[in-house]
């Protein structure tokens, strides 16, 4: 009953501001802590107000314009996250990043520090956890299924059905398939139908 009441009262407000939010309808965040703790810093308080998902007031998206994700993935909503997509950042569906994690897509021309050097996007496949504090640098290919561990630095790609740790971040084993069956969960909205199958 509270479940459908939080629904009713601030679920409409979180769809509305934000379009690029799709999670099950009830069980993962309460609306009404995402009105608070996310809305109302973000578009009040001018904290990342033009991204179009919840992003945590402690945590950092720049060049948002260059993201491009799928379903239940919202690049900066853990605490601390800092997302700077200036050569664009492809996140696949199913991702979480832990608190701390950083996604750099542009590092600093040598010779003029107000420059960023052009690189291709980073991508990051679907059924990805991304551990805390962890940094994944420019350029970087991030395959499906994988687990990256807490602390980490990706300089360089990781396949697909991959466990990752280490600074420079090397494959540790294989991962087993991932087995979660996403057409039970009801979504907060429809999801648009390229989304569906991933």
């Amino acid at each position: 009953m509270l479940r459908t009441l939080d629904f009713i009262f601030f679920g409409w407000i979180v769809n509305l501001f934000y379009p690029e939010y799709y999670r099950p309808k009830y069980g993962y965040q309460r609306y009404y802590i995402l009105v608070f703790q996310y809305l109302i810093p973000q578009k009040l308080f001018r904290l990342n107000p033009k991204v179009k998902w919840p992003v945590h007031f402690t945590s950092k998206v720049m060049a948002a314009e260059n993201i491009k994700k799928g379903i239940l993935c919202d690049p900066g909503d853990n605490i601390n996250n800092y997302i700077q997509a200036n050569n664009g950042i492809l996140f696949g569906s199913n991702i979480e990043l832990g608190p701390g994690v950083s996604i750099i897509s542009a590092n600093h021309a040598s010779d003029n520090l107000r420059k960023h050097k052009d690189a291709k996007p980073i991508h990051i496949g679907n059924n990805v956890w991304i551990g805390a504090n962890t940094t994944i640098l420019p350029e970087v290919k991030i395959g499906n299924n994988v687990i990256i561990g807490a602390n980490s630095l990706v300089s360089k790609n990781i396949p697909d059905n991959s466990i990752a740790v280490g600074n420079p971040c090397k494959v540790i084993k294989e991962k087993e398939p991932y087995k979660e069956d996403f057409s039970k969960i009801i979504f907060n909205k429809k999801v648009p139908k390229n989304f569906i199958d991933f």
